[in-house]
């Protein structure tokens, strides 16, 4: 009797602080919990842009790559070599048949490019491009390495390997190389810092970094294990290095010879608003850090000799934030490709292609749209390409499916189909709103959301992670800002659909009336709004509002994230008011058959995480509530399963799908809201970074740092407490991703307590969050 007692209070306590508090909303009640409206007015249905001529397609599905960063092939063994990020090559068929074999592995650095030798037949010499050694420090150094290979199939005899050449470099560390068509190896190298070349070396020739090296690996003196080429261009200037071919490069992450006219194709990373692809040339000077690429960025700093060449082509970060430099394709599957540059862009998935002669675009054209980060693109002996993608796949190009512009795709708020009236936002009864824990920082924006599924279609819910939703679901988003003049204006509206199996986001533009909103072009637009601003002389300030590009909206919403970043259990795990009638959100959509179950295998993952329930309720409630569970011991538990188990059963032989989440709602994840003062200040502080940070910051997120700010990660295992930063230090002496106890030291605080350089995030916001900044301040100085 007192253990069930106690297990009654614990989950009481639970209820209390996992359900969280309502939100009301002004539209009026055209919404019904009684029943559910099939949604079949929807008009967001295809595109409203002229599809890419290409899509990707996964290949070597069998094969499991970890962090692969590079693709080759070498038509001596006819064998796919990938190069994995943590030091490791391994290689395997085409066909993708058999298992993959280890080539070689460097396991105290990471590993980024490779290439055989041009008489590799002959030698069995490769060489491997590295960075290390790990963990992360301030003496970090780029070497190329040297391997014989033996046996075939084949892998590197590690008792031949040679450091050929070595530099220092912590960041922005380049990591290419090839031989030309002159037969002499070429090596890309960055500025060697993390940020805006805080070494100020890009226009500097006194070391290795920032420019492209040529070396010679045959002709080489005795005790030397390269030699200089005689016509490298800086050979006279006084403290040049000698090994340099051209400079003024950020980061030139990829290169590749054109076959046809051997002219060096160089992609570089930018900093804050463009990436470039660069013609390099015999001494040839790309401007950074004087430039970036054609436009000024530090005009005031000391130059380096000759003009500054501007870039073949440069990109706006509007659609391209990484930029990851391809190949000149010349397989037969794609005829109107062959001779085409194949580039992409690490954050957007974007892949483009473009022809070039005398240093000028003759052509250039958008490809494939896809949600892959690509590192690298390689191609297989016959010339056909493929796309490394940085979570762990391989992909290859394919024809789109035809697939027209969709006339009737909404171009405005009232064409959707979505509305019963658009002024006053009356929603069409079919859509299902909801409200979530922690809200993503819009600039002190108010959001109003709702749900559109096709149909009675459902979500096919998880526990953990983003659900699944069906295709032409419509996610709705309108945002609404205070204005100077004390009113509230909407402003904007954000459709995020799903369209044969991927994610696409679109904005609307309200008009001055607040009666209808245009669909605003694909390359995004900005606004200025007076804003109300205690802190701004006359309490009023300029807003730049901005409205999304078709690929800036994708940023964000990662796959990593799950591309839907607030539908999931511990966002949407809370008490929503349905116009009078509050409910808890995951039991009304269940009960509107709007969730997708197996509850009998939900049951099985419970019980699973009660048995883990110390560890896993750490961060997911307070201490007092965790206090009282701990002491109910878990002797209660397995009744408590099993009899839920029993109810399930009766509730699936009643109605399919239902049954399971009215039970356990108070067990499953929730954040905490930010903004609650009752609820503890580790818990705040976590969600806040969860929902405004980790979908980037997560493994394979996308996100340059290498921290996990996943709600459910272990402090231990964040990589944020007392880690030093890997980008910019802002100056900072001893400087740590965070410092417990001070802030002043901590990059998470003065990231997030500025806008402009070196902001976070570094999208659609141009105002400070100051709850957040006075949040994560007192909780670094009460880290101990």
């Amino acid at each position: 009797m007192v253990r069930s007692c106690a297990w009654a209070t614990a989950v009481a306590i639970l209820a209390v602080y996992l359900i969280g508090a309502s939100e009301r909303s002004d539209s009026p009640p055209t919404f019904s919990l009684d029943r559910r409206v099939p949604l079949t007015t929807s008009r967001v249905k295809g595109w409203p842009d002229p599809p890419p001529p290409y899509r990707t397609r996964r290949v070597f599905e069998q094969h499991a790559f970890r962090s692969p960063v590079y693709l080759t092939s070498h038509p001596v063994h006819h064998r796919l070599f990938v190069v994995e990020l943590a030091g490791r090559v391994v290689h395997f068929a085409p066909d993708g048949s058999g298992k993959l074999e280890t080539f070689v592995e460097v396991p105290d650095s990471d590993a980024y490019s490779m290439t055989f030798h041009p008489r590799y037949k002959d030698n069995r010499l490769v060489y491997l491009f590295t960075n290390g050694p790990r963990p992360a420090g301030d003496k970090r150094r780029n070497q190329i390495l040297r391997y014989k290979t033996v046996g075939d199939p084949p892998r590197c005899d590690p008792a031949s390997r040679q450091l050929v050449i070595e530099w220092e470099s912590n960041g922005h560390n380049g990591g290419d190389l090839a031989f030309g068509p002159d037969g002499l190896l070429y090596i890309s190298s960055g500025d060697g810092t993390s940020d805006s070349d805080t070494n100020l070396t890009g226009q500097d020739l006194r070391d290795l970094c920032s420019a492209i090296l040529r070396i010679d690996v045959d002709r080489v003196p005795p005790g030397r294990t390269y030699a200089i080429p005689p016509d490298n261009p800086f050979l006279k200037t006084p403290n040049a290095r000698p090994e340099i071919w051209s400079f003024g490069l950020r980061n030139p992450w990829r290169m590749t010879f054109d076959p046809t006219s051997g002219e060096l194709l160089v992609a570089d990373v930018g900093q804050d608003l463009w990436e470039m692809i660069h013609i390099c040339r015999r001494g040839s000077n790309h401007g950074w850090s004087v430039q970036e690429g054609s436009r000024p960025f530090q005009p005031l700093r000391a130059r380096g000799p000759g003009e500054i060449v501007p870039p073949l082509i440069e990109h706006p970060h509007s659609e391209s934030r990484s930029i990851t430099g391809g190949l000149v394709y010349q397989g037969k599957k794609f005829p109107a490709l062959r001779g085409v540059y194949v580039y992409a862009d690490y954050s957007t998935g974007k892949v483009w292609g473009l022809r070039h002669k005398a240093g000028k675009v003759t052509w250039r054209g958008d490809l494939a749209q896809t949600r892959l980060q690509t590192v690298g693109i390689g191609a297989d002996r016959e010339g056909e390409l493929y796309l490394v993608d940085h979570a762990g796949q391989i992909h290859t190009l394919e024809e789109s499916p035809a697939a027209p512009v969709t006339q009737s795709f909404p171009r405005k708020l009232s064409d959707s189909g979505l509305f019963l009236s658009v002024k006053g936002h009356v929603l069409h009864p079919a859509l299902i709103p909801y409200s979530v824990n922690s809200p993503l920082w819009s600039d002190g924006a108010h959001k109003e959301r709702a749900i559109g599924l096709p149909g009675l279609e459902s979500i096919a819910y998880r526990p953990e992670n983003a659900w699944d939703c069906p295709d032409q679901t419509v996610l709705v988003k309108t945002f609404s800002l205070d204005l100077a003049d004390g009113t509230r204006k909407r402003i904007e509206t954000r459709f995020l659909t799903r369209q044969m199996g991927e994610w696409y986001g679109y904005s609307y533009a309200w008009n001055d009336q607040e009666s209808d909103g245009e669909l605003v072009g694909a390359e995004g637009m900005n606004r200025t709004y007076q804003i109300r601003d205690s802190s701004a002389p006359g309490g009023v300030r300029d807003l730049v509002w901005r409205y999304p590009s078709r690929v800036e909206c994708m940023v964000c919403h990662t796959r990593a994230a799950g591309f839907v970043l607030g539908l999931s259990t511990e966002q949407m795990n809370r008490v929503h008011d349905y116009h009078g009638t509050p409910m808890n959100q995951l039991v009304a959509l269940e009960k509107l058959g709007a969730l997708k179950l197996q509850p009998l295998q939900q049951v099985d993952a419970l019980e699973q995480r009660l048995s883990q329930l110390g560890t896993s309720l750490q961060l997911l409630m307070p201490s007092p509530a965790r206090q009282a569970l701990q002491r109910t011991a878990m002797e209660p538990l397995q009744p408590f399963v099993q009899k839920l188990r029993q109810q399930v059963r009766n509730g699936v032989q009643k109605r399919p799908h239902t049954g399971f989440l009215p039970h356990v709602s108070e067990l499953l994840p929730r954040l905490v809201d930010p903004q609650d003062e009752s609820a503890p200040l580790e818990q705040r502080v976590r969600a806040y970074l969860h929902s405004n940070c980790s979908s980037c910051h997560v493994w394979a997120g996308g996100g340059n740092s290498a921290i996990n700010l996943h709600y459910s990660t272990p402090r231990a295992d964040m990589k944020l407490i007392d880690v030093p930063p890997l980008h910019d230090r802002f100056g900072i002496a001893d400087a740590r991703l965070v410092a417990p106890g001070a802030p002043e030291r901590s990059i998470l605080f003065q990231r997030i307590s500025r806008r402009g350089k070196g902001q976070m995030p570094p999208l659609a916001s141009q105002r400070v969050d100051d709850h957040a900044v006075w949040l994560i301040e007192r909780w670094i100085k009460e880290m101990r």
